[in-house]
């Protein structure tokens, strides 16, 4: 594991026997050797003992699988050309070493065992869920952005005589509880969900989606509740100074026995809204927006898509921005005359940090929707050189 070659290699003249050791995951030392890609310790290994290419680990796979999925070339070619038959074994689930390759994205691994082995019985081999190396290729490249690699792939498998073809009834490939236990060396290099066919790992981003927009639904119901509930409130309880000053203007004495009734309290808010628009209009908008975000939440509409849910976020915005700007004007209401410009210089600053927040939120949003829409119409351009260079080729 640690690559200390010259003293492997002594090991080995005075215990011969220790490279057949297995440890706990049932690897032998050309197993590890093959992991790490030490070309010294596997030629050494191979003098010791041919015969351990074929020994199999907890995971089924042989050495050659361990090189071949780790992209350790160098390696690979010495166990192949000790035992070339070794590269014909299968792993557990039916796989060959060629399904490794595609399924770990190692192309020049591929194409130096397609160089070098003959595979002509192999290449169109099923693992147990019906899948061909080049049906394996297919569905990854679905998966994930297609690049000139892709497209070798699948030319060289092509012109090693790869099908695509399956059975209608075999069911597709892997789900993630199909993979087996991983062991030391079972990291994917750039592989996406483990090359599900596009049925299930549609199905698997969609449920993840779902879950995105069900807890932003969630926080945006909270939100906006919690705003409706606090200039509800303020709406109907006006700071007490202004309106104690626009009781005295009211005409009480059309409210018989001095009583308040509503013709009272109408007045009361109706004078309030004459001397105070501003107040008023901050606060409604507050107060409309939160009752726009539940009303459309609760609509029943498919809210399915991240444009609609990114509308509901600024509609949030301005609801907080708004009942924010309420909270100001009701202090400088508040205040009393002699501090009214200190307030004022306070207010005035925090209101533009707020502005310049919300300015730098809309201005990054903007810029990734536009990154986003280049994307979408510079796509298909891409796609159509890389095809017309791939029929070049």
């Amino acid at each position: 594991m640690l690559g200390y070659e010259q003293f492997a290699i002594e090991l080995l003249k005075l215990k011969p026997g220790l490279a057949q050791e297995l440890d706990a995951r049932r690897s032998s030392p050309l197993h590890l050797a093959s992991l790490k890609g030490h070309v010294g310790i596997v030629k050494a290994l191979l003098l010791t003992n041919p015969d351990m290419c074929f020994a199999y680990d907890r995971d089924g796979k042989n050495p050659l699988h361990v090189a071949a999925m780790m992209g350790r070339i160098d390696a690979l070619k010495e166990s192949v050309r000790v035992r070339p038959d070794a590269a014909h074994a299968l792993v557990n689930r039916g796989e060959t070493i060629l399904h490794l390759c595609v399924q770990y994205c190692q192309f020049e691994t591929l194409k130096l065992l397609l160089e070098t082995v003959d595979f002509h019985d192999l290449i169109n081999s099923k693992d147990k869920n019906g899948n061909t190396i080049l049906h394996l290729a297919v569905a990854d490249k679905q998966l994930r952005k297609r690049d000139m690699r892709d497209i070798e792939m699948e030319h060289s498998l092509r012109r090693a005589g790869a099908s695509v073809v399956r059975e209608e009834n075999t069911p597709p490939v892997f789900a993630h509880h199909d993979m087996p236990n991983r062991s030391l060396f079972q990291q994917p290099v750039c592989i996406c969900s483990h090359t599900n066919l596009p049925k299930y790992a549609w199905k698997n981003s969609l449920k993840h989606q779902d879950d995105w927009l069900e807890r932003k639904r969630s926080a945006l119901m909270v939100v906006a509740s919690l705003i409706a509930t606090m200039a509800f409130q303020v709406g109907i309880s006006p700071p007490e100074k202004a309106l104690a000053e626009n009781s005295n203007t009211a005409d009480i004495g059309n409210s018989p026995h001095g009583s308040h009734d509503a013709q009272y309290y109408l007045t009361i808010i109706y004078t309030y809204l004459k001397k105070h628009p501003r107040f008023y209009m901050v606060n409604t908008t507050s107060f409309i927006a939160s009752l726009s975000i539940i009303f459309l939440l609760m609509s029943g509409l498919p809210i399915k898509g991240r444009a609609f849910m990114w509308i509901l976020m600024v509609m949030t915005w301005i609801a907080i921005t708004a009942i924010a700007l309420t909270y100001a004007v009701s202090v400088i209401l508040l205040t009393p005359s002699a501090q009214e410009d200190s307030t004022r210089n306070v207010l005035g600053i925090t209101v533009f940090i707020w502005i310049c927040q919300i300015t730098l939120l809309l201005l990054g949003h903007t810029l990734r929707l536009i990154v986003k829409m280049m994307k979408v119409v510079i796509r298909p351009f891409r796609v159509r050189r890389k095809l017309s260079d791939s029929s070049l080729l």
